[in-house]
């Protein structure tokens, strides 16, 4: 599907999608249980993944109409799959399904789409082997289709910290269930932390203890999964919710209200702080979990996104519209996402007439001496380009076309239909 997009004012409310990193969680989590009952999962083609793998573990995931999911789990240890896993396009379920795979007793194969082939996965198949595990790339470049065969026991394992949060996210959740538990010593300073903080969060809430050392993070092994009443609700989106706040920033004709944005431990919180000091009128009620956000010329600043890789395509569609430049420090592992989304971003505002400067772990948008005109761009089947263009389609010169707009349905499945809500003037064709 292509989407299509006209200058657009919006205004009015919208609500952010439920979020992705806490759904993954939650849905894994809940099969190391015995069960659980998740309110306001988000659905999309990620979690689905996720919530595939639970059930070739021996678990099972029930959606009601509302959306909330019954989980029957696999109660600590998962069956050996009966199939193939397939983890389709999402980088967070195949890390975190792999360490799980490697608490079964027998072989697990794990792969999934192009994108996700590509992407690395050599320091979690070494942590695995450390523990007495076997993992191996079948390809023998560390990268998926992936075999594991288990059952680990627990230990210490050593990892860098700066390729992907997700590894020790997935040593974590899987550690809690063995003998032993695991000990995570980091090689290197930790990327995308507050991912790892949404896991102790999860972990907390569902009755596991985990933490930091001095070295890292542990976890204690022989741990039951159980949470509060056996009831887990999940956060709103703070990824998402940037999307909506560049909108309103960008091209707000009155107040935009977004609602679902309570506060957590998501690094991408910090998309409030970013829109507010270039410029535009922001006021995040807390208690109420509402944000309003209203248009005002914007200016260039520095965002570091070694923390929020997920940032890094919204705050280059702020910098195509402000005066000055926006330059985006910290930014090596975002190009190790579904697609490379420095060069992606680079490429796709230059075909809309923006001056864009990529280093290797930078990305400098020169707003102050750019046009953002129309233009037909690719959204390089990424759901975070696809959305971060749409917002740049709202206020460029002329009509943009965004093609595999449907990627959308990775994080946010009703985002053109929010988008439309607001006030967007938006054609969808194939």
């Amino acid at each position: 599907m292509d989407v299509t997009i006209s200058p657009s004012r919006v205004r009015g409310r919208a609500r952010a999608p439920p979020s992705k990193s806490y759904t993954h969680r939650a849905i894994l989590a809940s099969g190391y249980a015995d069960s659980a009952t998740v309110y306001d999962a988000l659905w999309s083609a990620d979690t689905r993944a996720t919530a595939r793998a639970v059930e070739l573990f021996g678990g099972d995931v029930t959606r009601s109409d509302d959306g909330t999911l019954a989980i029957e789990g696999f109660d600590g240890r998962p069956d050996v799959p009966a199939d193939v896993i397939d983890c389709d396009n999402s980088g967070t379920t195949i890390r975190l399904v792999t360490a799980a795979a490697a608490l079964a007793d027998g072989t697990s194969v794990l792969t999934g789409d192009d994108s996700l082939r590509s992407r690395p996965q050599g320091p979690l198949l070494e942590a695995i082997e450390d523990l007495g595990g076997e993992a191996e790339s079948t390809r023998g470049n560390g990268r998926a289709p992936l075999v594991v065969t288990g059952p680990v026991e627990g230990g210490a394992v050593s990892i860098p910290g700066d390729v992907s949060s997700q590894y020790v996210t997935a040593l974590l959740m899987a550690g809690a269930v063995t003998d032993e538990g695991i000990e995570i010593d980091l090689e290197t300073e930790l990327k995308s932390a507050p991912y790892v903080d949404v896991t102790l969060e999860v972990l907390d809430d569902f009755g596991v203890e985990a933490g930091h050392t001095d070295a890292g993070f542990a976890v204690a092994g022989d741990q039951n999964y159980r949470p509060e009443g056996g009831e887990y609700a999940v956060p709103g989106d703070f990824s998402s919710i940037s999307y909506l706040l560049a909108a309103g920033a960008i091209a707000g004709d009155e107040t935009v209200t977004i609602e679902g944005a309570q506060p957590s431990a998501q690094g991408d919180t910090a998309i409030v702080d970013v829109v507010d000091r270039m410029g535009a009128d922001v006021d995040w009620d807390r208690d109420a979990g509402t944000i309003d956000v209203t248009a005002a010329p914007l200016s260039g600043i520095e965002v570091s996104v070694a923390d929020t890789p997920d940032l890094l395509p919204t705050i280059a569609t702020l910098g195509a519209v402000a005066d000055g430049d926006t330059r985006i420090v910290d930014a090596e592992h975002v190009r190790y996402k579904e697609t490379d989304r420095v060069s992606a971003m680079a490429e796709e505002l230059a075909s809309m007439g923006v001056e864009t400067t990529e280093e290797h772990d930078s990305l400098t948008i020169h707003g102050g001496e750019s046009t953002l005109d129309g233009a037909t761009v690719d959204g390089r089947a990424d759901h975070r380009i696809v959305m971060a263009l749409a917002l740049a389609g709202l206020v460029a010169e002329g009509e943009t076309t965004i093609e595999g707009a449907e990627h959308v349905d990775v994080s946010f499945p009703g985002f053109f239909d929010v988008l439309y809500d607001l006030g967007a003037t938006l054609d969808r064709h194939e």
